[in-house]
């Protein structure tokens, strides 16, 4: 029996209310926190319709740890799930410091000002809550989070070690909109128009963003979705998982686009509506990226017209254990963009990344986690975390196939 307070009421923060009412047995009280009341009570009365739970709703500015550290007092919460702004991370965690309160979230911490992922932020604070006897999971949700448990769970039944990995996400579904993103506008542009880096041989390589000539790309043929043109990415999780599996000699990830998608990115650079620093309009400073976001569709709005299946996973290749041999094996999540709509009014994308912190708070909170520090995902034990997981949704398969090729 234990209360949990949610801050962030879009798209996945809904998904995410949405699975702790579901397991009402241990989420007993639910408390659902956001900078304006409409989401948060939108979202309260869905809950009560689908699963007939009571939850509770909030106002509260993240990116001022006052407001977090009040809103934590009031509500007295076991473990706060923080599926708000990345620019947040660190006020929130500075209140459940504060407060004496565990962490979850599901995107490490940038600054609002830089597109720059990284986290040494993050990582500084291992002291703190170590010495304050609780735990911060960091990037609990689908990539980074469940593909980090996959390359743990493989390296704990298959491997001795691991030598490469590939991690690549397609999103083989359609919407209706002539262009929108499948989370945060914001969020979701930064992330993919940034400079691409993958791990080789002791060190980060660089390569052109996606929207760019000499991107690299290649195409996957995805189980389900078929063959898919697929883009060299950089991607939080490589970061931890370098660290903490230092066997590996190659990481790269690859995320699917279309020409549409790709076409949109370069006419939004070169207009500068992209951009995240401010500009004078009209006797005023407006960040162009923010009122692109005010005129893009809420990703939360794509879901009723969604359809297809989302296909994430890890390709590892490693010596077998206790043997000599080296083998590859290739593990897998597909979701269905109209069940999780039926399920829980949302699409694939916010599903699969709205369920992983429930469930990684559920680790914490009934001790299959256990700690007190900053830890990522993949240093936390995968097989009750993707048993539960499979419970609640997400299931996966492993089978064998060939490595990547070196170069593509």
């Amino acid at each position: 029996m234990s209360t949990v307070l949610i801050i962030g009421a879009g798209g996945v923060g809904s998904v995410t209310a949405h699975k702790c009412a579901i397991n009402k047995k241990v989420f007993t009280k639910i408390h659902l926190a956001s900078r304006t009341i409409g989401k948060p009570n939108a979202i309260k009365k869905d809950i009560k319709k689908r699963w007939g739970v009571d939850i509770s709703t909030h106002t509260v500015d993240a990116d001022h740890a006052k407001e977090v550290i009040a809103l934590i007092k009031k509500t007295k919460p076991d473990i706060v799930i923080n599926v708000a702004l990345p620019y947040q991370d660190l006020a929130i965690m500075d209140a459940c410091l504060a407060t004496h309160v565990h962490y979850v979230d599901m995107a490490n911490y940038e600054p609002k000002d830089e597109a720059h992922f990284e986290y040494s932020w993050q990582w500084a604070y291992q002291s703190r809550f170590k010495k304050a006897g609780i735990m911060a999971v960091l990037g609990a949700g689908f990539d980074p989070g469940v593909t980090n448990a996959y390359i743990a769970y493989l390296n704990k039944k298959y491997f001795d070690s691991i030598t490469y990995v590939d991690i690549l996400d397609a999103n083989a579904g359609s919407h209706d909109k002539s262009f929108a993103t499948n989370f945060n506008p914001e969020i979701n542009i930064r992330e993919v128009t940034q400079e691409v880096k993958h791990w080789n041989k002791g060190k980060w390589m660089k390569t052109p963003p996606v929207m760019h000539e000499g991107s690299v790309h290649f195409t996957f043929d995805y189980p389900v979705a078929g063959p898919r043109e697929s883009y060299l990415l950089f991607h939080e999780e490589m970061e931890s998982l370098v660290k903490h599996f230092p066997s590996v000699e190659r990481m790269r990830f690859w995320m699917t686009f279309g020409q549409n998608y790709l076409t949109h990115l370069r006419v939004m650079e070169s207009i500068g509506i992209s951009r995240i620093d401010p500009i004078d309009f009209k006797g005023q400073k407006i960040v162009p990226m923010e009122f692109l976001k005010a005129l893009l569709p809420d990703p939360a709005s794509l879901a009723k017209k969604y359809t297809g299946k989302t296909v994430i996973g890890c390709i590892v290749t490693g010596k077998e254990k206790g043997g000599r041999r080296e083998k590859t094996k290739y593990i897998y999540n597909v979701c269905d963009h109209a069940k999780c709509f039926k399920e829980v009014g949302s699409q694939a994308i916010s599903y699969t990344a709205g369920v992983p912190p429930v469930i990684a708070a559920m680790m914490v909170l009934q001790g299959a986690w256990k700690g007190a520090g900053v830890f990522n995902v993949e240093q936390l034990d995968p097989e009750p975390f993707l048993k539960t997981l499979a419970k609640n949704g997400l299931t996966f398969t492993v089978v064998d196939r060939k490595p990547l090729p070196a170069k593509l």
